[in-house]
């Protein structure tokens, strides 16, 4: 595996839990760019406070991490969109338990990583709306100065924006997730997705290939 994609599948982590250590840098800040900012200096206060560093909180700051995060991850529209054509034949019931599976695959998947990074800083450069969709256009800085380009998918709801997806040098969290839910449930069925998902056999997001 190549450096640029180890350095892609480090940055998905991040990318999904909204945080990214060190001074953002804002060009053309708007509604969406706002509210995604004020989430990540939020997560930046949590993994910064003395008293959720030890190893004895580790629970205690991933909860306030998740809830931090949950502010601005729509993840229920991330959730169907992962599921693709297979969440029309879902009930209301069956939709809120993939929901829920769902999260707590990103939170195992990302959330618990992101204590790993420090010194890195984002640049936000940007953001594109239409209608009551918004993409967000970030620059992942790392320590050595090479500049990975993290775009977030945003939807408005009231007079709040929240990500439902997140691209990573154009590998998209949504199309890598439905790509393996679609084959699970093509090759078994949706009862054995779900069975993977409780057992923690559905992988993360792959990064591209060199």
């Amino acid at each position: 595996m190549s450096v640029r994609v180890d350095l892609v599948a480090r940055l998905v982590p991040v990318a999904v839990a909204g945080f990214l250590v060190g001074a953002p840098v804002v060009v053309e800040a708007g509604a969406p760019t706002d509210q995604l900012k004020s989430s990540v200096e939020q997560i930046v206060k949590v993994l910064e406070d003395p008293a959720l560093k030890t190893e004895s909180r580790v629970k205690d700051r991933r909860a306030a991490i998740r809830k931090e995060a949950e502010v601005v991850f729509d993840f229920t529209e991330t959730a169907k969109r992962a599921l693709g054509r297979h969440w029309q034949g879902l009930s209301e019931k069956d939709r809120q338990e993939f929901t829920g599976l769902f999260t707590d695959l990103i939170e195992r998947a990302y959330i618990s990583k992101i204590e790993r990074y420090s010194g890195e800083r984002i640049a936000y450069a940007g953001e594109a709306i239409d209608g009551g969709l918004a993409t967000v256009r970030t620059r992942f800085v790392t320590k050595q100065g090479t500049e990975v380009p993290v775009d977030y998918r945003m939807q408005q709801r009231g007079d709040r924006w929240f990500v439902y997806d997140v691209s990573v040098e154009g590998v998209s969290l949504i199309n890598n997730y439905r790509t393996q839910f679609d084959k699970i449930i093509q090759t078994s069925s949706y009862a054995e997705l779900v069975r993977k998902m409780k057992a923690a056999e559905v992988g993360t997001v792959a990064a591209p290939r060199s």
